[in-house]
């Protein structure tokens, strides 16, 4: 046999054998992710119908803030950065993710939507599945370099699991760790454990909120400037939001005893919300999301949401940011139907992921994930926003651990290699 024909049949075991052992780690993470995401969302959806049912719980967002708060001040301070301690871990390996994060943030989570707190789910969903991959890896024996890869399936999967989209999850967990780079070498473990994931989820008869196919209009010259007005205007939204809600939670910080914080916050938005006289802007607002694809909404109805869901996440309850950031988006696009000249459908679409795009920098994944929810032929228009979005959000986002890996324009190259919450640093002093 000749020695190249030789050298491709050990390469190609070589593949063999990596495909079948990360077969085999990405089930039993998917497995671990999919049920974890299966269980919640389930437990979430019977905590929102009872706060809808009981308008009187919102009362009560004060001591759930309590609640929340002294659990993690308690029993979860190693825990307590959530999603950016996950990409510590990957960026700097130190020790093994505590399994009380997934507990912690399962509950805190539950009780923000209980008491009527504005925030999302993914957050919990990404937690849940980091912390359970990462046990996995010392019975496993497993090498740092293969933990790593470990944990970013936990991520891929935990996000596929929640939203149903298991391409948008894969990237997710290779897009969120760097903006502006992927890392390719979790690509094969990273599909795997999303796509698994999402069966397992689906296999335990947890559905998807269900959203329209898109048409969408010949792509015009004009259409394209359109498309990219509106990408830009989903991008400023997207660092509002990021700095806003990290602003907050500045400002909160100056509170002594940390577990006053979410008490003062949920009060504040308790008020906001009986002032405004609807519960519309509170929990995951699916329905108000779903109502943006069907008919324009009030141009404020993004602003009052964004609001909430800054205080309620800045001042110290739990939840994810993604669901909010659709709800940002959609209502945004729905809204600019009114003076841009494309379908109302089509712009809640692209705001429902542009938004997310900004704020997560994850401009690949958002687009992945508008094809795998709206179908494909409104895909140059979905990736488009993503892409303006992505730009126009500046270095800025919702997790400050990630690290700049390619500058978004060449003037801000000197930041790579940096922290977003050090870039934002040098800003507030400047």
């Amino acid at each position: 046999m000749p020695s190249s024909w030789a050298a491709a049949v050990q390469e190609g075991r070589a593949y063999l054998g990596f495909l079948g052992r990360w077969l085999l780690l990405a089930a039993l993470v998917g497995g671990l992710a999919g049920t974890a995401s299966a269980g919640f969302l389930v437990a979430l959806d019977w905590v929102t119908h009872w706060r809808e049912a009981h308008p009187w719980m919102l009362g009560l967002l004060p001591l759930g803030g309590l609640v929340v708060g002294g659990l993690y001040h308690y029993l979860g301070q190693s825990v307590a950065r959530g999603n950016n301690l996950l990409l510590d871990e990957l960026h700097a390996p130190r020790t093994r993710v505590p399994l009380r994060m997934a507990p912690l943030v399962l509950v805190g989570t539950l009780l923000t939507h209980l008491v009527g707190g504005s925030a999302g789910r993914e957050g919990t969903a990404v937690q849940l599945g980091g912390a359970l991959a990462d046990q996995l890896a010392r019975p496993l024996r497993l090498r740092p370099r293969d933990r790593r890869l470990l944990l970013v399936c936990g991520l891929s999967a935990g996000f596929a699991s929640v939203f149903g989209t298991p391409l948008a999850g894969a990237v997710f967990g290779l897009e969120v760790l760097l903006v502006g780079l992927l890392r390719y070498e979790a690509l094969v473990p990273s599909l795997l454990a999303a796509v698994l994931a999402d069966y397992v989820t689906r296999l335990w008869g947890v559905g998807h909120t269900p959203y329209p196919h898109l048409p969408a209009p010949a792509l015009t010259p004009a259409t394209l400037a359109w498309a990219l007005l509106a990408g830009l205007l989903f991008g400023l939204v997207a660092r509002s939001f990021s700095m806003l809600t990290h602003g907050v939670g500045r400002l909160f910080g100056r509170v002594a005893y940390p577990p006053l914080r979410p008490v003062l916050g949920g009060a504040l938005v308790a008020l906001a919300v009986a002032a405004l006289g609807t519960t519309a802007y509170i929990g995951l607002g699916i329905p108000t999301i779903v109502a943006s694809f069907q008919a324009p909404q009030p141009p404020y109805a993004f602003a009052l949401k964004l609001g909430l869901t800054a205080l309620t996440l800045g001042c110290g309850f739990k939840g994810g940011e993604v669901t909010p950031l659709f709800f940002i988006g959609a209502t945004l696009g729905s809204a600019l139907s009114g003076v841009v000249p494309l379908p109302v459908a089509l712009l809640a679409g692209m705001g429902f992921v542009a938004v997310l795009a900004g704020a997560a920098n994850t401009p690949l994944a958002c687009t992945l994930m508008g094809l795998e929810l709206f179908g494909a032929e409104a895909g140059a228009y979905l990736g488009l926003a993503c892409v303006a979005a992505y730009l126009f959000s500046g270095h800025s986002g919702i997790y400050a651990a990630q690290i700049i890996g390619q500058a978004k324009h060449p003037r801000y190259a000197r930041q790579q290699g940096r922290r977003l919450e050090e870039v934002s640093g040098e800003k507030r002093k400047k």
